[in-house]
Parts: C-alpha cells; sequence; structure tokens
C-alpha cells in the first residue's frame, strides 16, 4: 500500500515524541519559567458543565477538554465536528461542509449529545449524518467536552459523552465598560469561502443593585465548492466500478477531479436577548434564528429523468434549514432548605429541513420539542457537597417525503439524577445514580414503547501531591432505543441503505471502567484517560442481504460489544527566551494520541463499522506578547480491520501552520493566517460515509481579522 511520506514520517514521530516529552520529565528545564505552559494552564481552568461547579479540569475523574475562545478560533471549521476533530478521543462524520457531527471514543448518533449552553440542541442531527448541528461554533466562546459517563446529569443519551457549547447568549454578569463586543472576518481559499461575526453586549440600565443587560450577535458564511487534491472517489472505489463493468481506465479523467461538486455553503443567524442580573444570580431570555443551504456530495439523491446519451441523471441534494429557538436560562443563590443555589434551563426550538433535489421538494423533516432541567446545588458540609436535579425532554418529530424512513412519532424523556462528593485529606469519592423513564408515541403504526432506566457510577481520586492527581470510575448505564432503531422502515440515501427497525429491541447495557492520571509540574504536563466498556444487548445495524427500492437492507439488532481505548496529551515547556525586538518568546513541544478499539460478540469478535483509526497531533508553538506561531503534524492511521460492509482506508498526515499577530497594545486587534494540510494531501476520515467519495478538503489558507472593543 502506497502511502504519502508525510504519514510515513509521521508513524516514526509520533511514539518518538511522547516518548521524549515523557522522558523530558526527568531533565531540568533550561530557561526561566515567566509563562505557565499551556496545557498545564489548562489543568488548572475551571469546568462549568456537570454537576460540580468550580472543578478544575485536572482533578476530574472523567475525561474532559476545555477549549477557549482562542483555540476555537484557530480550529474553526464551519462545522462543530470539523471544528472539534483535532482534539483527542474525537472524530466526525463528516458529510460534507453543511453537516458533520463529533463522534466521541467511536460512538456517535444518540449515544453522544451536542448542547447548546446546557441544553440539547433540539434538531434532527443524530437522525442521519447528513443532517447538521444546528449549533454554531463561530460564535462560541467555550466548548468543553466531557467524556464518559455524563449521562448522570444529561440523560442516556449522553452515555458516550457530552460536548456543551458556550456562547454568552445569556449573560451571566455585565460588561466592564458597560459596552462590549466583537466583529470578525475571514476568507478561505479552499472554497472561496466568506465568514463574518459580530457579538455586542451592552447595559442598557443600572438601578438598585440590579442590571438590565443586551445581548445580540449574528454570523454570515458563504463558501463555493471546495476543492480537493486529486480524484472525488478513491481509487480502489474506480478498481472495484471498473471491475464490475464500469467506466473503462482511458474515461476515468471523466470522473469528478480537483473539486467535489454541491459541497457549496450559505448560512446566516443570529440572536437577541436581555439578562437581569442582580446581586444573587441572573436571569435572562435569548431568540435566536438559524437559516442554512448546503450541498450533500457524493450524489445522494434519487435518479430523474433521462440523459442525452440515454442513461439516468442523479439530482444533486441539498438541504434547506430552518432553526428558530428560545431560551430561558436563571441562576439564585439563597436558602433553600439543603440547597444553596437553583439553576433552571429551558429551551424551545421549532426546527424544519428540507431536502431539495434540483428545484423539487423531496423530504421535509420537522421537530418542535422543548427542553428543561432544573439543577438544585446542595449546601453540602465541611468534606462533601452534592447536587440533585430534574430533566425533561419532549420530541415531535416527523418526515414526509421520498426519504421519510422514519415514521412520525411523538417522544418524551423524563430524568432525576443525583451525584455526592466526599472528600478526605487527598482522596476523593463520587457517587451518583439517574433514573430514566422514555416513551414513545408513533400513532400511524398504533405503537408506544415505555423504558425505564437506571444508571449509576462511583469514582474515587487522589492527590499524589499539588500536581498530580489519579483516579478511576466505575459505572453502569442503561440506554433506551431511540426512534430510529425502534422504527425505522424506509429507503436512506444519505447511508446507501433501506433501514429497518426493530419494535422489540430492549435496554443498551454498558458496564465499564475508566482511569485517569493528569500531571502539571515544572516544564512538564501529562493527561491521559483509558476505559474499558462492555455492553449487553448493543445496538447497530445489519446487512439482512436481502434489497428493497435496490438499496440493500439493514436492520437495527442487538449483541454483546467490547470497546476501549486511550487518549494521551503530553507538552513540555522548553523555556523562554529573551529577544531585543520580540520580547519574550515562550516555546512549546507538545504531542497527543488516541486509539479506540471496539468487537462484536456475533460469535467471531466482528468489527463496530466506521470505528476511528489510531491519530496523533505533534505540534512546537511559539508565544510572545504580540504573536503567537504554530506548525503541527495531524495524523490519521490506517484502518484495514474492518467491517463486511465498508472497504479498508489509508491513513494520512495533515501538516497544519497557525499565526496570530496582535499588533498594537491594547487595542484588541488581531490578525490571524491558518494554513492547514498545507502538502496537499488526499485525506479520506475512515468514520465517514462519504470516505471513498469525498475526501476532506485540500490545501487551505485562510485569513482572519477580529476587532475587540
Amino acid at each position: 500500500m502506497q502511502r504519502h511520506p508525510a504519514y510515513n514520517t509521521a508513524k516514526r514521530l509520533v511514539p518518538a515524541l511522547l516518548a521524549a516529552t515523557t522522558l523530558s520529565y526527568s531533565i531540568s528545564a533550561n530557561a526561566a519559567e515567566s509563562l505557565v505552559p499551556p496545557l498545564e494552564d489548562q489543568l488548572e481552568e475551571i469546568i462549568v458543565s456537570g454537576a460540580f461547579e468550580g472543578r478544575k479540569l485536572g482533578e476530574t475523574i472523567l475525561g474532559a477538554t476545555i477549549l477557549k475562545q482562542d483555540e476555537i478560533l484557530r480550529r474553526l471549521n464551519g462545522s462543530i465536528g470539523e471544528t472539534l476533530r483535532s482534539q483527542p478521543g474525537i472524530s466526525s462524520t463528516f458529510f460534507g461542509p453543511g453537516a458533520s457531527r463529533p463522534i466521541i471514543r467511536g460512538l456517535g448518533g444518540d449515544r453522544i449529545r451536542v448542547l447548546d449552553n446546557g441544553i440539547g440542541s433540539i434538531d434532527a442531527s443524530s437522525t442521519s449524518p447528513d443532517h447538521a448541528v444546528a449549533v454554531e461554533p463561530a460564535l462560541a466562546e467555550r466548548i468543553e467536552i466531557l467524556r464518559g459517563t455524563a449521562m448522570l446529569i444529561y440523560g442516556s443519551s449522553a452515555a458516550g459523552g457530552v460536548i456543551n457549547v458556550i456562547d454568552g447568549r445569556i449573560p451571566t454578569k455585565t460588561p466592564e465598560n458597560r459596552i462590549g463586543g466583537a466583529v470578525r472576518y475571514g476568507y478561505s481559499s479552499v472554497n472561496q469561502g466568506h465568514e463574518a461575526t459580530g457579538t455586542l453586549t451592552a447595559l442598557l440600565a443600572d438601578s438598585g443593585g440590579k442590571q438590565l443587560v443586551f445581548h445580540g450577535d449574528y454570523f454570515y458564511r458563504d463558501a463555493d465548492n471546495y476543492d480537493i487534491p486529486g480524484f472525488a472517489e478513491s481509487s480502489q472505489l474506480r478498481a472495484l466500478e471498473e471491475a464490475e463493468g464500469g467506466a473503462p481506465e482511458e474515461e476515468s479523467e471523466e470522473e469528478a477531479f480537483g473539486t467535489i461538486e454541491n459541497t457549496a455553503v450559505r448560512s446566516e443567524g443570529g440572536s437577541a436577548g436581555l439578562s437581569l442580573i442582580f446581586d444573587d444570580g441572573f436571569l435572562g431570555l435569548n431568540v435566536r434564528k438559524l437559516d442554512s443551504l448546503y450541498g450533500v456530495p457524493g450524489g445522494h439523491g434519487h435518479e430523474e429523468g433521462a440523459a442525452e446519451d440515454g442513461e439516468n441523471e442523479e439530482e444533486f441534494v441539498r438541504i434547506d434549514l430552518v432553526h428558530t429557538r428560545y431560551d430561558l436560562s436563571g441562576e439564585l443563590n439563597g436558602d433553600f432548605g439543603f440547597f444553596s443555589k437553583a439553576k433552571v434551563r429551558f429551551g424551545y426550538s421549532d426546527y424544519t429541513h428540507t431536502e431539495l433535489e434540483g428545484d423539487e421538494v423531496g423530504t421535509v423533516f420537522s421537530n418542535e420539542g422543548w427542553e428543561g432541567r432544573l439543577d438544585l446545588i446542595e449546601k453540602g458540609g465541611e468534606n462533601w457537597k452534592g447536587s440533585t436535579g430534574l430533566q425533561i425532554r419532549h420530541r415531535d418529530f416527523s418526515a414526509v417525503g421520498a426519504e421519510a424512513f422514519v415514521p412520525p412519532a411523538k417522544s418524551t424523556q423524563i430524568g432525576i439524577y443525583t451525584v455526592k462528593e466526599y472528600t478526605t485529606g487527598n482522596w476523593r469519592f463520587e457517587v451518583g445514580g439517574r433514573f430514566e423513564n422514555t416513551s414513545y408515541d408513533v400513532a400511524v403504526l398504533n405503537a408506544e414503547r415505555s423504558f425505564n432506566g437506571f444508571s449509576s457510577s462511583a469514582g474515587i481520586g487522589y492527590d499524589i501531591d499539588d500536581d498530580t492527581f489519579i483516579g478511576a470510575t466505575l459505572f453502569r448505564t442503561e440506554r433506551a432505543p431511540s426512534t430510529e432503531e425502534l422504527f425505522s422502515n424506509g429507503p436512506h440515501l444519505a447511508t446507501n441503505a433501506f433501514e429497518l427497525g426493530n419494535p422489540d429491541l430492549g435496554l443498551e447495557v454498558a458496564t465499564g471502567l475508566e482511569a485517569t492520571i493528569s500531571l502539571g509540574s515544572g516544564p512538564f504536563s501529562f493527561i491521559a484517560n483509558v476505559y474499558f466498556t462492555s455492553y449487553d444487548d448493543f445496538i447497530y445495524e445489519v446487512a439482512t442481504g436481502e434489497e428493497e427500492d435496490e438499496l440493500p437492507v439493514f436492520e437495527f439488532r442487538a449483541n454483546d460489544a467490547q470497546l476501549y481505548g486511550f487518549e494521551m496529551k503530553s507538552e513540555y515547556h522548553v523555556g523562554s527566551f529573551k529577544t531585543a525586538s520580540l520580547g519574550d518568546i515562550d516555546v512549546h513541544l507538545d504531542g497527543q494520541i488516541d486509539l479506540i478499539k471496539a468487537d462484536l460478540d456475533r460469535g467471531g469478535n466482528d468489527t463496530i463499522p466506521r470505528l476511528p483509526p489510531v491519530s496523533a497531533l505533534i505540534g512546537v508553538e511559539a508565544q510572545s506578547a504580540t504573536f503567537d506561531l504554530r506548525t503541527e503534524l495531524e495524523v490519521a492511521g490506517s484502518k484495514n480491520e474492518v467491517a463486511d460492509i465498508e472497504l479498508p482506508t489509508d491513513g494520512f498526515a495533515f501538516w497544519n501552520a497557525y499565526l496570530s499577530l496582535r499588533p498594537f497594545d491594547n487595542k484588541g486587534i488581531s490578525f490571524a493566517l491558518q494554513a492547514t494540510n498545507l502538502l496537499n494531501t488526499t485525506g479520506r476520515p475512515h468514520t465517514s460515509f462519504l470516505k471513498e467519495v469525498a475526501p476532506l478538503p485540500g490545501r487551505n489558507v485562510r485569513l482572519s481579522l477580529r476587532a475587540e472593543f
């Protein structure tokens, strides 16, 4: 198998760098440490998602990652999935630039939750990989990734983890100078893309210890089809097509080359709201609107009419998404018996997306839903604290048209949770449980199902010293099957399958163990998570060998499975170097790697489809008061152990570089130059349904200007 030279180089460099950064702990630093290393700084970052407020990242028993605004803007790539895919343990579904949902530790769909300020995105993104997540990363101030058993707080649909996007739409504090905000413009070369964002927060009134604060934001994105290094179709797919009587080799030049058709995106949205802030808390409202039109690559569509050569033409499919959302959020500190704080979140969403096949309406997906939660923070005592809460979700979903593979269904989920923490000396103990009822009503099938699930976890942590923490968690989760897993019955062209649900499915039960270690001392920082999960009745799709509507039939079934792996990230602070013209320059080396393995026990330990390969990232970064300069190698391993329904995937390596300039002191103006995939390498993510027909974008240079006020 022929691989790009950069991939072979990266294959040698990744273990070498990780070993070097590990060994460097025993090597004394040779320079002053006037600036805190970024990873060590991150380990001190306070997590705001979850049950326990004020927990440092380096003191969490379960794996977590925090991205602050500077890192979000550096990694910004249109969708939430592509923005986060370089984080440890994270990959994406990549269904083109318009739709890319995150995958956490190989789990996606209904097993992870993407939250919008603590409340679900309330869209249709978990239904199909070609459905976009209605959350805009370009406006995010902070993104928190919680791996493992986040379901105790956010529900069994978060059994694989949570991504919480925090954008400050409902202010919790007043701006320092009565008014604040930022504007940003960016241009991308790979798709001639333009992007603009603006935010404004202003103090409208201040009276009697109460402040009325306004927040508004807006974003616009317009991009053409994106460029790629070579053929859209992979060489192995073209070889298969030729072997099956497809186009002869001399006609291969007529295939899509250099550009992926139907990948243009146009999105626009914004929000406005008010927040009343007082000494003991706040209460705010916000209204948001999102309109997006994006193409679905890969020939996803129905064959229409006849071409001049007598063959049927396939219409390109575009998705016209309209999303309106209303949010209420508030917190109140006080004396409520056993509790010292009450937090309420409520969101209502009216979501519709229309699949356009040419100029004709194909299928219309609608989701009208709401979610509310009340979290009560306990007063606690000298050695313990806790949180208890109630969460309710309701969804009224329908699909009408040629690709209505899921019948209209109403679902309601009610969950009650409690978590407790006890500390003594250097030891920390955590325990929690959640009871959840999930019910479905499908009137067109005269079908109803109801599930009662109980999930629990217990953890132990120990502070070896001020800089080192270790911990372990044992958990058991019960997840109710989703509407799609139970009741699907129709053609799903995005996955090239006729999908059949199984209304007899029961609870999916996972039992697992996770261990973590974090270290931040002197020039060296390190964090690692290792996990193992055993599933009873893991729900997945399997080919039946039959065909329906000229599509292979896939049926949802349940069987035992095991999933295990690790994530590691390390950093070495080389030192600070004084220069006459640029001031102090801080230099860091960093590396990360993650690995996921999984088996299905169907008598032969079959592989779960689209499981992420090993991935790694190594980088060098220099920071000063006026600039940040970083270069890195992003590596995805090959995937040769594959399911029967998929082809192997070659590994690839992207060389990226980032430069940020802050030329004016205290002016809030910055320039950024981001160059990704500098070697113009073909990259096909194994987790994507479209990997054989739509590789990742080629070389891209992105310029942006940001001004804060």
